[in-house]
């Protein structure tokens, strides 16, 4: 079976196995090793204390060891076989034996000149495990002879090799009860997965409105449902700013085709003079050119619809980019003789997109132009004020109803106040406004009375 293949909550449970067989075999090996050490040092405990009770018994006499009461020897527990039996051997100097206890009976302890006196070591008796202590005892500083002390270890084998039997079988059951305790516990773990998968299959196009449900807990899986519903909230609204700017651009690229077509049906049904052929024309040109507009408007909102575009930065000269778009109005300006100021107190410049900046500004003067009446006054005024640089437009037009100030960003959206005025309008020019001013960092304030002005503030900040 492929490791990949296997489901999300398998996964889970198998990394989790994986660990916890891990620290369950390091907690086996310390239980056994603990026993293993408690065993050998009680047997080490044993040993020694058998080394100082036959101290005590054996003398030297005439160089040679021998028992002090050879009764009492035969009356020791050693002279009947025990579960841990106790051997004693006493050699001589030359290694043989001199006593050794009945419990030996013809076997001999092994005598391993190699070993420290009271080194403690393992070694065989009759093909069985016994744990070993010798020593010599000395006579004028010349080795009289050795004693050798031995204890069983066969219930000490039998204890361990049962302990080791009994974990190596609770070592698979654990782990299996662990693996679907752990699948279980995944499983529970993982709904808000299944949640997300479920929803995610019912999302379309045309269903935006369904949410993941929240987990109780606020873990990850509840900051990766919040973050997908967040994210769905943005595809909705994004798709719902896509399907309202659609519908309205539609319905305003189809209203100046449906009058140019309404101009030429009326045109061709009978024959027309000259001067009548002519006012139509030119009327259907008229709204051909207003018709280009609208198309170059909502091509410009497309184009810095993603607000990932790349900049071009450069050091922009602001009071002659304002001239110079003023000039663009010139024919405008002085047909409505509208008076136009310009105050700079010095020069600014400003880190900014030029071309992207000279679009807001053109689309600014515009209105200010376009809804101003005749006589009316522009003041541009630049200044420094709280490390910001401020680019105000004052008009003396005919201003926006207080109501219609949320909404003048809206894409199409026309004050009331342009209503039942001949002034023609997309109502995109300020939400290309809006859209610039917020990829190129400006901030923007518009406040305005009807019927007396609007004023435009631009804020740039200053770069350090």
């Amino acid at each position: 079976m492929n490791f990949f293949h296997l489901s999300f909550r398998n996964r889970i449970a198998l990394y989790y196995l994986i660990g916890t067989a891990l620290m369950v075999m390091l907690v086996f090996g310390i239980i056994y090793g603990t026993v293993s050490y408690t065993i050998y040092k009680h047997v080490d405990g044993d040993l020694t204390s058998e080394v100082n009770d036959y101290i005590g018994e054996i003398e030297i006499h005439q160089g040679c060891l021998q028992l002090v009461n050879a009764e009492e020897w035969q009356r020791k527990e050693h002279n009947t076989l025990s579960v841990s039996p106790v051997f004693i051997q006493v050699l001589d100097e030359g290694g043989v034996t001199v006593e050794k206890s009945p419990n030996l009976k013809k076997a001999d302890l092994v005598f391993n000149k190699q070993k420290e006196n009271y080194e403690l070591f393992d070694t065989k008796l009759d093909d069985k495990s016994i744990r070993q202590i010798q020593f010599s005892m000395l006579n004028n500083g010349k080795i009289a002879g050795y004693i050798l002390i031995a204890i069983s270890l066969e219930e000490s084998n039998t204890v361990l090799n049962n302990l080791g039997e009994i974990l190596c079988i609770l070592y698979p059951i654990i782990l299996l009860v662990l693996f679907f305790a752990a699948r279980f516990i995944a499983g529970k773990s993982i709904k808000p997965i299944r949640n997300i998968t479920e929803t995610s299959k019912i999302i379309t196009r045309e269903n935006l409105t369904s949410r993941i449900e929240m987990p109780v807990n606020r873990d990850e899986l509840y900051v990766l449902s919040e973050t997908i519903n967040n994210l769905l909230d943005r595809v909705e609204n994004a798709i719902g700013r896509e399907k309202e700017f659609t519908s309205d651009a539609s319905h305003e690229l189809r209203t100046p085709l449906a009058v140019i077509k309404g101009t030429l049906e009326v045109l061709i049904r009978k024959p027309r003079s000259q001067s009548e052929y002519e006012e139509k024309i030119n009327f259907c040109i008229s709204e051909v050119d207003r018709l280009n507009h609208m198309v170059d408007q909502l091509l410009l909102l497309a184009r810095f619809e993603n607000q990932g575009q790349s900049l071009k930065i450069e050091n922009v000269y602001l009071n002659s980019l304002i001239l110079e778009n003023i000039s663009r109005f010139s024919g405008l300006i002085s047909a409505k003789k509208i008076q136009i100021s310009a105050n700079f107190t010095e020069d600014f410049y400003v880190e900014t997109d030029g071309y992207l900046l000279s679009i807001v500004l053109n689309n600014l003067i515009s209105n200010s132009i376009k809804y101003s009446n005749d006589k009316a006054s522009l003041t541009i005024s630049i200044i420094k004020s709280d490390h910001k640089i401020q680019c105000i437009l004052a008009d003396t037009g005919i201003g926006i109803p207080a109501e219609d100030l949320q909404k003048i960003f809206d894409q199409f959206y026309r004050s009331k106040s342009t209503e039942h005025s001949e002034i023609k309008g997309t109502g995109l020019g300020l939400s290309i406004v809006k859209r610039l001013c917020t990829l190129l960092d400006i901030q923007i304030d518009i406040s305005s009375r009807e019927n007396v002005g609007t004023n435009i503030i631009l804020n740039f900040p200053l770069k350090n």
